[in-house]
């Protein structure tokens, strides 16, 4: 019986887990930006996109979420914050990426 628990307890935490969306929060100003050519700079907007998508996904209603809002509601709250405060940080970076594309007159 106390094994039956135990793996239903086990099951719903994994559920809770997968239901956590963690995005990366990114930095606005890197030391080496400067030094970023015009490819590395594309290759992080590719990479701020999928950050962006990744922090949308954390506010949205989707199946995961709504478990996790089932099983451990404060869960829902984190992943809402988490997700606003890596899609800000994303939206700055963006912006700092935009300038530094516009001061070396990359063309993409």
């Amino acid at each position: 019986m106390k094994t039956a628990k135990f793996l239903g307890l086990l099951a719903a935490g994994s559920l809770f887990l997968s239901g956590c969306v963690s995005p990366d929060v990114v930095t606005t100003n890197n030391v080496d930006d400067a030094s970023l050519t015009c490819e590395q700079i594309e290759t992080q907007m590719g990479q701020l996109d999928e950050i962006r998508a990744e922090a949308k996904k954390g506010k949205t209603a989707s199946g995961a979420n709504v478990a996790a809002a089932i099983l451990f509601w404060p869960a829902v709250i984190g992943n809402y914050a988490n997700a606003n405060e890596a899609l800000d940080a994303a939206n700055k970076r963006h912006e700092v990426l935009v300038g530094l594309a516009q001061k070396k007159r990359c063309k993409f």
